[in-house]
């Protein structure tokens, strides 16, 4: 279904977008939701299948979004053709963002970083811009990073703490892609 759903979209306008997007959600807050080997059996050739169809028809890049600790199946995912990764969920167990850069950067742009779950709901304009302030100079070095919140904001995010978010955006986002 999803690789008959996604042939008609790219015949169509496969020339015309730059990413697609895929969305499954692997993990949850402190690990995957199965084993390694339970995922490459049961889930990689089907992803490895699908991504790879979908590939061969678009030169988009390809957008997979997974909340949760994500990290022991990147290796994974890369393989099989991810080429962003979204939401860079940094509450989950392992997603430290520094560390993610230094390990995936070459390989995964990564898209969103920005705390919905204690810092853009709870925390002051300032704790927002050092955020901001962290995921930028963590994930932008060298390109590959678009700068977004985890999860979609709710009513419990003030609308100065979005403000400030974006306001911390364009002051620490200013970097070379050297």
């Amino acid at each position: 279904m999803r690789k008959e759903n996604a042939r008609l979209f790219l015949e169509q306008a496969g020339d015309f977008i730059d990413v697609f997007q895929c969305a499954d959600d692997l993990a949850m807050q402190n690990s995957p939701f199965m084993s390694l080997p339970m995922y490459r059996e049961f889930i990689k050739p089907y992803q490895a299948e699908l991504f790879g169809y979908i590939k061969s028809m678009t030169q988009a890049k390809f957008y997979y979004h997974s909340c949760g600790a994500v990290t022991s199946l990147l290796d994974d995912l890369v393989e099989v053709g991810v080429d962003i990764l979204n939401p860079i969920q940094v509450s989950a167990t392992g997603m430290e963002t520094d560390k993610l850069k230094e390990r995936f950067g070459k390989h995964l742009s990564f898209w969103g970083g920005i705390d919905t779950f204690d810092v853009l709901p709870n925390g002051s304009v300032e704790d927002v811009r050092k955020e901001v302030a962290k995921r930028i100079g963590d994930l932008a070095p060298g390109g590959g990073y678009i700068l977004g919140s985890i999860h979609n904001m709710q009513s419990d995010v003030f609308p100065e703490n979005v403000i400030a978010m974006l306001e911390a955006a364009v002051e620490f986002g200013q970097y070379s892609m050297a």
